[in-house]
Protein backbone atom coordinates (compact mmCIF):
# COMPACT_ATOMS: atom_id res chain seq x y z
CA UNK A 1 0.00 0.00 0.00
CA UNK A 2 1.25 3.44 -0.96
CA UNK A 3 0.00 5.26 2.15
CA UNK A 4 0.96 4.56 5.75
CA UNK A 5 0.05 6.25 9.01
CA UNK A 6 2.75 8.74 9.93
CA UNK A 7 3.72 9.80 6.41
CA UNK A 8 3.96 13.45 5.43
CA UNK A 9 3.32 14.33 1.78
CA UNK A 10 3.73 17.33 -0.47
CA UNK A 11 0.67 17.93 -2.61
CA UNK A 12 -0.67 20.19 -5.36
CA UNK A 13 -1.29 23.25 -3.20
CA UNK A 14 -3.12 26.48 -3.74
CA UNK A 15 -1.05 29.46 -4.87
CA UNK A 16 0.77 30.99 -1.90
CA UNK A 17 0.66 27.76 0.13
CA UNK A 18 3.52 25.94 -1.59
CA UNK A 19 5.03 24.93 1.78
CA UNK A 20 1.79 23.29 2.92
CA UNK A 21 1.94 19.54 3.56
CA UNK A 22 -0.49 16.84 4.58
CA UNK A 23 -0.03 14.09 7.15
CA UNK A 24 -1.59 10.63 7.17
CA UNK A 25 -3.26 10.16 10.58
CA UNK A 26 -5.40 7.06 10.16
CA UNK A 27 -6.47 4.64 7.42
CA UNK A 28 -9.76 2.75 7.48
CA UNK A 29 -11.56 0.44 5.08
CA UNK A 30 -15.29 0.70 4.47
CA UNK A 31 -17.20 -1.80 2.29
CA UNK A 32 -19.08 0.78 0.19
CA UNK A 33 -16.36 3.43 -0.03
CA UNK A 34 -13.07 1.58 0.12
CA UNK A 35 -10.13 3.15 1.88
CA UNK A 36 -10.76 6.33 3.83
CA UNK A 37 -7.56 8.14 4.63
CA UNK A 38 -7.71 10.63 7.47
CA UNK A 39 -5.30 13.51 7.01
CA UNK A 40 -4.36 16.81 8.56
CA UNK A 41 -3.19 19.73 6.44
CA UNK A 42 -0.68 22.26 7.73
CA UNK A 43 0.98 25.37 6.37
CA UNK A 44 -2.28 26.88 5.14
CA UNK A 45 -3.30 30.51 4.74
CA UNK A 46 -7.06 30.12 4.97
CA UNK A 47 -9.05 33.27 5.65
CA UNK A 48 -10.75 32.91 9.03
CA UNK A 49 -12.38 36.02 10.51
CA UNK A 50 -12.85 34.22 13.84
CA UNK A 51 -9.12 33.61 14.26
CA UNK A 52 -6.95 36.09 16.19
CA UNK A 53 -4.56 36.36 13.22
CA UNK A 54 -7.37 36.30 10.66
CA UNK A 55 -6.15 33.06 9.10
CA UNK A 56 -6.26 29.35 9.83
CA UNK A 57 -2.97 27.53 9.31
CA UNK A 58 -4.18 23.97 9.80
CA UNK A 59 -7.10 21.62 9.33
CA UNK A 60 -6.70 18.88 11.91
CA UNK A 61 -8.96 16.22 10.37
CA UNK A 62 -10.02 15.63 6.79
CA UNK A 63 -11.42 12.25 5.63
CA UNK A 64 -10.57 11.68 1.96
CA UNK A 65 -10.80 8.84 -0.54
CA UNK A 66 -7.63 7.13 -1.68
CA UNK A 67 -8.35 8.11 -5.30
CA UNK A 68 -8.67 11.81 -4.42
CA UNK A 69 -5.47 11.63 -2.39
CA UNK A 70 -3.68 9.91 -5.29
CA UNK A 71 -4.67 12.82 -7.52
CA UNK A 72 -3.37 15.37 -5.00
CA UNK A 73 -0.01 14.17 -3.65
CA UNK A 74 3.23 14.94 -5.46
CA UNK A 75 6.02 13.40 -3.36
CA UNK A 76 6.66 11.83 0.00
CA UNK A 77 8.33 14.36 2.29
CA UNK A 78 8.76 12.27 5.48
CA UNK A 79 8.28 8.55 5.92
CA UNK A 80 7.55 8.70 9.66
CA UNK A 81 6.32 11.63 11.71
CA UNK A 82 4.66 11.62 15.10
CA UNK A 83 0.88 11.21 14.92
CA UNK A 84 -1.41 12.21 17.80
CA UNK A 85 -3.20 9.37 19.61
CA UNK A 86 -6.46 11.28 19.56
CA UNK A 87 -7.20 12.90 16.22
CA UNK A 88 -9.03 16.16 16.80
CA UNK A 89 -12.41 15.99 15.06
CA UNK A 90 -12.26 12.26 14.24
CA UNK A 91 -14.67 11.00 16.93
CA UNK A 92 -17.26 13.64 15.95
CA UNK A 93 -16.89 12.72 12.26
CA UNK A 94 -17.11 8.99 13.02
CA UNK A 95 -20.32 9.41 15.02
CA UNK A 96 -21.88 11.51 12.26
CA UNK A 97 -20.58 9.16 9.55
CA UNK A 98 -22.09 6.11 11.27
CA UNK A 99 -25.43 7.95 11.36
CA UNK A 100 -25.06 8.81 7.65
CA UNK A 101 -24.78 12.52 8.50
CA UNK A 102 -21.16 12.98 7.34
CA UNK A 103 -19.20 11.80 4.36
CA UNK A 104 -15.76 11.53 2.85
CA UNK A 105 -14.16 14.02 0.47
CA UNK A 106 -13.62 12.76 -3.07
CA UNK A 107 -12.15 15.99 -4.49
CA UNK A 108 -8.53 17.16 -4.51
CA UNK A 109 -6.92 18.48 -1.35
CA UNK A 110 -6.64 22.01 -2.77
CA UNK A 111 -10.36 21.91 -3.67
CA UNK A 112 -11.12 20.78 -0.10
CA UNK A 113 -9.15 23.74 1.27
CA UNK A 114 -11.02 26.13 -1.07
CA UNK A 115 -14.37 24.63 -0.07
CA UNK A 116 -13.65 24.81 3.65
CA UNK A 117 -12.39 28.38 3.36
CA UNK A 118 -15.64 29.34 1.62
CA UNK A 119 -17.64 27.69 4.42
CA UNK A 120 -15.66 29.59 7.06
CA UNK A 121 -16.13 32.93 5.30
CA UNK A 122 -19.84 32.50 4.56
CA UNK A 123 -20.69 30.71 7.80
CA UNK A 124 -22.38 27.86 5.89
CA UNK A 125 -20.38 25.16 7.63
CA UNK A 126 -18.97 24.38 11.03
CA UNK A 127 -15.20 24.21 11.13
CA UNK A 128 -13.64 23.37 14.46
Amino acid sequence: MKYKVGQEWNYKTRKGEENSTLKILKIEEYPKIGKVIHISIGGLKVINPDSKEGIAEEFSHIPITEKALDESVTELKNEKIKVPKNIEGYSYWKKEFDQKQAGVFSISVSEIVNSMEEEIITGNGIIE
